[in-house]
């Protein structure tokens, strides 16, 4: 009875450790982010002090008062120019993140990320018609007809991945890698039938990813798309921790493993749908940042989601702010920023794993 007791309490104590640990490490990327954020607001050709960017996003946001130590255009670069980018940055990584996440285990494969759905390359096939043919009258526009194509190719993986009433992971797999390429090569086909080399490198820089045409009004709806389907994945984490163990062990608890995917499916779409749309095909934070939450806090999915999702946010701010100053007044695309810094990171990742991901 004594060691069965002692047993206990040396579980209960390594639970609260992992508690505690899981706390420092969200607390402590949610400081870190609001601290590069700061900075990454007062970053740029204009630099502003992280003292007056404080001062002027708590102006707009809380209604402080104003203060004569910062001039109209300093408020203009901060609020209208500035925060729009970082905050959406923010959101588009943290989407990205979380839903690489969730795709490892939808899929049963390290190496899945976002793009492993084709809901990237329908997203820019879209976008690259909008482009190319004169409907991108406006960045509301892109994004709208960037969205249908992400949504259609969701449709189609859902038509291709689900026979006789199941979905699998292979299935699930295979049909995204296939409508990735040919989503790729419908965009290539675009290009090649334009004749306006303008719209060609517009698509090129799009496809490449970037923050340049963020505002408030497309930052509040990728809000509300993103912060709900983050907290829809997040309600199904248990579920995803029995999907992980595999279909049966799942089916023993009394799930249903292709509902699942498909309920989980559906809320990655259009989590990814949502912010590619206003940010491009942006690489590398759907696969690399998962691995480095899961060093962090483990493999349980209500740890993981939310860590996840906090550090794709800093990696895709910081990304930015490499992206506008790296070679001023030129703006690199992001999406060659996080290749840069995601393709080692992964390598070492992959290197130092125990296990054969390959």
């Amino acid at each position: 009875m004594t060691s069965i007791r002692e047993q206990v309490a040396i579980d209960d104590l390594g639970h609260n450790r992992h508690r505690w640990a899981t706390l420092l490490w969200l607390g402590g990327s949610g400081c870190a982010l609001a601290v590069v954020m700061v900075v990454a607001i007062g970053s740029g050709p204009v630099a502003v002090s992280p003292g007056v960017v404080a001062r002027v996003v708590g102006h707009h946001v809380l209604g402080l008062p104003a203060r004569p130590d910062w001039t109209a255009a300093q408020d203009a670069i901060v609020w209208l120019v500035r925060a729009p980018r970082v905050v959406l940055g923010a959101l588009v990584g943290a989407a990205l993140a979380a839903s690489g996440a969730v795709l490892q285990t939808l899929v049963r494969n390290v190496l899945a990320d976002p793009h492993i759905l084709g809901v990237t390359s329908g997203a820019s096939t879209g976008a690259a018609a909008s482009l190319l043919f004169g409907a991108a009258a406006s960045a509301a526009t892109l994004a709208t007809s960037a969205f249908a194509g992400a949504l259609g190719a969701t449709v189609l993986l859902y038509l291709v991945a689900r026979v006789d009433g199941q979905m699998t992971s292979l299935r699930l797999l295979l049909g995204g890698v296939t409508i990735g390429y040919i989503g790729s090569a419908a965009t290539s086909f675009l290009v090649f039938a334009s004749d306006t080399p303008e719209g060609a490198r517009a698509v090129l820089f799009w496809l490449l990813g970037s923050l340049a045409s963020a505002a408030w009004s497309s930052v509040a709806i990728t809000a509300l798309v993103t912060l709900g389907s983050l907290l829809g994945l997040l309600a199904l984490a248990t579920r995803f921790d029995a999907l992980a163990a595999g279909d049966d062990t799942a089916r023993t608890l009394g799930l249903r493993p292709g509902r699942l995917r498909m309920l989980a499916l559906a809320v990655v779409a259009l989590c990814v749908g949502a912010v590619v749309a206003v940010a491009g095909a942006v690489g590398f934070v759907g696969l690399v940042v998962p691995h480095v939450a899961r060093l962090c806090v483990g493999g349980g999915h209500r740890r993981l989601i939310p860590l996840s999702a906090l550090f794709g946010a800093l990696f895709l701010v910081s990304a930015d702010v490499v992206a506008r100053i790296a070679f001023a007044p030129r703006e690199l695309p992001l999406g060659i920023v996080t290749a840069v810094v995601g393709a080692p990171l992964l390598l070492l990742l992959i290197r130092r794993s125990s296990r054969n991901v390959l």
